[in-house]
């Protein structure tokens, strides 16, 4: 697993209030084409785990969040989007965001965290290919990238 050097990052939990900055913040990252993505279908039935925010001279500058998902009827969660203020992406908060992510993970009874990305990215947290998690829509097979027990096989669903 992987292991984020210790640095002074403050990550707290999203709270209602943050919804509207945080979503300000995906959008200006992503783009309005993240709504016709299948993992944002996926986000949009899933019931919130958590999502978590950093805070940067009193704003928010980076934001993530989990998703409540089964995958072949175990327990799992979704992670996406995750999203840095362009003016802060060079302060590896991703890295930091992500092995909060995997830390919060390990604290529940869930098999594992299931995402749409690029593996040389995530794969040096310990994230690798599911080839046999199967997404409800289309998706490229190869950018879906499983941390947990043993690989997912089956159709990934959102849980309320």
């Amino acid at each position: 697993m992987f292991d984020a050097p210790a640095r002074p990052v403050r990550i707290e939990i999203e709270t209602s209030a943050d919804a509207e900055v945080v979503e300000a913040l995906v959008l200006a990252a992503f783009g309005p084409g993240r709504f016709a993505k299948t993992a944002e279908r996926l986000r949009e039935r899933a019931m919130r785990a958590v999502g978590f925010v950093v805070r940067a001279d009193g704003r928010i500058v980076g934001s993530v969040r989990l998703w409540v998902i089964a995958i072949n009827g175990a327990p799992a969660l979704f992670l996406g989007p995750i999203a840095v203020d362009i003016a802060h992406r060079s302060a590896a908060l991703g890295a930091d965001l992500v092995a909060h992510c995997l830390d919060y993970a390990r604290s529940k009874d869930v098999s594992g965290i299931l995402l749409v990305g690029d593996e040389p990215y995530f794969g040096r947290f310990g994230f690798v290919p599911a080839p046999d998690a199967r997404m409800p829509g289309p998706a490229d097979q190869r950018r879906i990238l499983w941390w947990g027990d043993g690989l997912p096989e089956g159709p990934v669903l959102p849980v309320r």
